[in-house]
């Protein structure tokens, strides 16, 4: 990738089908989205708030590699666990103040690098690349900034 001001569009369809599942769709591949059957559903698949801890774990996995790559340092395993506290009152159509996402996101980071030479890297190499990881993870700044969504009310 090459600095630009260049844009990357991507897109999703999804469908509501029977109860709580949803079908979704985005370039050739389908997945199910669904609710455990504790929240109505029929537990077909994860349900989205699953996804979006997902889809985080792995744009930090990606993004490690991309820049592991840069800083010249190998990536030997990255696994990150995660996990989020959200209330589900406001979900659920109670009237309060709490957010209806998730109060907090925690991640653990496992990661075992390497210089290219072999080398177990320093503590402050990976601070520097869990640093850069952090803040050029696409996913990590929608969740920590606040992204606009434009519904088309058609």
């Amino acid at each position: 990738m090459s600095d630009s001001n260049q844009t990357t569009t991507f897109d999703a369809r999804t469908e509501l089908k029977d109860g709580m599942q949803v079908h979704a769709e985005t370039r050739h591949f389908e997945f199910v989205v669904d609710e455990p059957e504790s929240l109505g559903g029929t537990d077909a698949g994860p349900n989205p708030v699953e996804y979006l801890l997902g889809a985080l774990g792995g744009c930090l996995s990606i993004t490690g590699r991309v820049v592991a790559d840069e800083m010249g340092i190998e990536v030997v395993e990255l696994k990150l666990d995660l996990e989020g506290d959200l209330d589900p009152a406001k979900f659920q159509g109670a009237d309060v103040d709490a957010r209806a996402g998730f109060q907090e996101i925690r991640a653990s980071v496992q990661a075992e690098l390497r210089s290219k030479d072999g080398d177990h890297v320093d503590d402050d190499t990976r601070d520097e690349w869990l640093d850069r990881v952090e803040r050029r993870c696409p996913v990590s700044d929608n969740l920590a900034g606040e992204t606009p969504i434009a519904l088309d009310r058609s």
